[in-house]
C-alpha cells in the first residue's frame, strides 16, 4: 500500500463508471458518482492536477473497496 499510484482524474472516472458508479451530478470541478446500492464518492477535475495518493485512499475507501482492489479494476 505504500506503493499508491498517482492516477489522473480521467483515469479515477473510468474506473468508477467501470465498477457501474454512474455520474450524478457535477458541481464546479467536483464530479460525484453514485452506485445503484448507495455507495458514492466525489472525484475533483481540476485542470492539471493529478488524484495523489491520499486522496484515492479515500476515494476507494468511499467506495468500499482497497486501493489495490480499485487499481486492479483499471
Amino acid at each position: 500500500m505504500g506503493n499508491t499510484p498517482i492516477l489522473k482524474p480521467s483515469e479515477v472516472c473510468r474506473t468508477l463508471e467501470k465498477l457501474d458508479f454512474v455520474n450524478v451530478r457535477q458541481r464546479g470541478s467536483h464530479i460525484q458518482y453514485r452506485h445503484s446500492d448507495g455507495r458514492c464518492t466525489t472525484v475533483p477535475i481540476h485542470k492539471g492536477r493529478d488524484i495523489a495518493a491520499p486522496l484515492l485512499r479515500q476515494i476507494a475507501r468511499d467506495i468500499d473497496l482497497t486501493v489495490d482492489e480499485f487499481i486492479a479494476q483499471r
